[in-house]
């Protein structure tokens, strides 16, 4: 399946990193790779082959799949029709009927993602809208499975919620991390052996963690120290907690998802 793909704020973090991920996977070739972006913002560093422009019209017609990865603010407002051809978007709370105003186009894959994707460690889900076709579907799969690990889900609303769990890269992983480094600081400990600890505790959970609900339930029924830890967080709240936290990033996601009617402009 070759095809050329454009990326919409393909300079940023998460449309480099993208991009970055198709081609360490052999999945699409730098040459077939168009970045849009800002008047002077260049390429993609390391891959002269891959283009760039600041004209999104020139970059619609050349291309056959387009990929939005602009920050929700500078998506409303903007207009780049395309035409009928296949639009992907992976910009935080912005809907498939928000795409179709902005592109014209009824062949949409909403997704999310994140910056691991240059790492190819990125959770990548995706919704299609009712007019994309089965071949969309399966560039969806090609591009979102070359980056990481991918799921086509059936509620176009959950996306706002892998945006709070799964689209902050370290996000809420690194708040943990900070809370458990300043514990051991309060303990005398010096804040660089601190940090240390916490950073190789989870750079090693990640390829271990299989179901998290069977692992604290076995750590849990171990009643060692962790067990000891675990409990009293749970009864101290740390789910409600946790909640709040997601419900707040969700809420927020959606509130940027609201394009409040923006006059509509050509570029970004």
């Amino acid at each position: 399946m070759t095809y050329r793909i454009g990326i919409i704020g393909g300079t940023g973090a998460l449309g480099s990193a993208i991009a970055h991920g198709l081609i360490t996977s052999a999945t699409i070739a730098p040459g077939n790779i168009l970045l849009g972006g800002r008047r002077g913002q260049g390429g993609l560093p390391g891959y002269p082959q891959v283009g760039y422009t600041y004209d999104l019209a020139a970059l619609a017609a050349d291309c056959d799949v387009i990929l939005l990865s602009l920050p929700p603010q500078q998506a409303h407002g903007l207009r780049v029709p395309v035409g009928d051809k296949l639009v992907m978007s992976v910009m935080a709370g912005i809907t498939i009927d928000t795409i179709a105003r902005i592109t014209g186009t009824p062949r949409i894959i909403r997704a999310m993602s994140s910056p691991a994707a240059a790492q190819r460690q990125a959770y990548s889900p995706w919704f299609p809208a009712p007019g994309c076709l089965d071949a969309d579907h399966a560039i969806a799969r090609q591009i979102f499975s070359a980056i990481g690990a991918t799921d086509r889900l059936t509620i176009e609303a959950h996306l706002d919620v892998f945006t709070a769990i799964t689209g902050p890269m370290p996000g809420f992983v690194a708040l943990f991390a900070e809370t458990m480094a300043d514990y051991a600081r309060a303990q005398g400990i010096a804040p660089e052996l601190a940090e240390r600890a916490v950073r190789q505790l989870f750079s090693a959970a990640g390829p271990v963690l299989a179901s998290p609900g069977q692992q604290v339930q076995a750590m849990i029924d171990y009643a060692g120290t962790t067990a000891a830890g675990m409990v009293a967080m749970r009864e101290a709240g740390l789910g409600q907690v946790v909640a709040a936290g997601l419900d707040a990033a969700v809420a927020k996601a959606r509130e940027m998802g609201d394009d409040g009617q923006a006059d509509p402009r050509p570029g970004l």
